[in-house]
């Protein structure tokens, strides 16, 4: 048993990629209360996890509250972070397709989406009392960037402070469906 204050890390990947597949869905699988994808496309979800629109919405009418907070394609912010990561397929392609696939679940309750443009170099995704982050490094995307899980195992601890973070960023993002 850990202590000290690096007890709610729970392993560490050189590699966003690096993480077994079977790592994520069983942290989505097993969340009940709690989703939140605070990635700046998310995309990648769409990929890698089969059905996983049709899992979200079987999770949301189980009554687990899932929150998806992505970048503004149309901001100076990720016009920036495309030329500094310079790949063909750019941010705003990335967020396009997040965005459909949300659109085809829209109506599902406990669902929800925003824009917010701050965690351009940080992702972090909530499953309950477990955390993926990724902090996201200059000129990489984020399958090429290192991951940290973390389990809540104290107040104001790591998973806590990242908590904050999210939902700060929450607080200022506006609906994707506005306007």
């Amino acid at each position: 048993m850990k202590s000290g204050p690096d007890r709610e890390v729970v392993q560490v990947y050189p590699y966003r990629s690096a993480a077994p597949a079977s790592l994520w869905r069983s942290l989505i699988n097993n969340a009940r209360t709690e989703l939140t994808f605070a990635g700046y496309t998310n995309y990648f979800l769409w990929l890698e996890h089969a059905n996983f629109g049709k899992l979200l919405q079987r999770k949301a009418t189980a009554g687990c509250r899932i929150r998806f907070l992505i970048g503004d394609p149309e901001h100076q912010v990720t016009r920036d972070r495309e030329d500094e990561e310079s790949v063909p397929l750019t941010l705003s392609a990335r967020i396009a397709v997040t965005v459909g696939e949300l659109a085809r679940i829209r109506g599902a309750d406990n669902l929800e989406a925003r824009y917010e443009t701050g965690h351009v170099s940080i992702s972090v995704f909530r499953f309950d009392n477990d955390m993926l982050v990724t902090p996201i490094l200059a000129r990489r995307v984020g399958h090429d960037s290192p991951m940290m899980h973390l389990r809540r195992e104290q107040p104001d601890g790591m998973f806590d402070r990242f908590s904050e973070h999210v939902e700060e960023l929450w607080s200022r993002g506006c609906d994707i469906w506005e306007g």
